[in-house]
């Protein structure tokens, strides 16, 4: 779903159930996977040098939103990252970097500060490395500095 004031650019691919908040423009090269979440006014670039003198249309960076990922109102998500699969992105944060899976991320630049489930919840870890989500008693556990899944 989109809401108010959406742009849309060409080669761009949204997924089943993404919602799309007031005030965004996804640009071309921009991927979508199924049930991501761009919050009202968040923005992504398309260059990483950009100067209104130089046309750079073939040099537009590919930027992929992993399926279930989040951006918070007002973040800004630089050209040629990976938000990995539930992911969530505080508001106002400015993504410069690959974001792992269920990572909570906030800050200019953004900087991981924890993990969240698949429902978005942060998530708190016993002395095993282990927690469970309060939504839907779904368990995690943290192996090299990684979420996983396991039940």
């Amino acid at each position: 779903s989109f809401g108010q004031n959406c742009v849309v650019g060409g080669n761009v691919k949204i997924g089943n159930g993404v919602k799309v908040q007031n005030n965004v423009s996804v640009y071309e090269g921009v991927e979508c996977e199924d049930d991501v979440f761009l919050g009202p006014s968040m923005v992504f670039t398309n260059v990483i040098n950009p100067r209104a003198f130089i046309v750079r249309r073939e040099e537009f960076k590919k930027t992929l939103l992993k399926r279930g990922s989040s951006v918070g109102a007002n973040a800004t998500i630089v050209c040629g990252v990976t938000i990995g699969e539930y992911a969530l992105i505080g508001s106002g944060a400015v993504v410069n970097r690959d974001v792992k899976p269920y990572a909570l991320m906030v800050g200019v630049p953004a900087r991981q500060i924890g993990w969240v489930s698949k429902a978005g919840n942060t998530l708190k870890f016993d002395e095993n490395g282990e927690a469970v989500d309060e939504y839907d008693a779904t368990r995690y556990k943290l192996e090299n500095d990684n979420l996983i899944k396991i039940g």
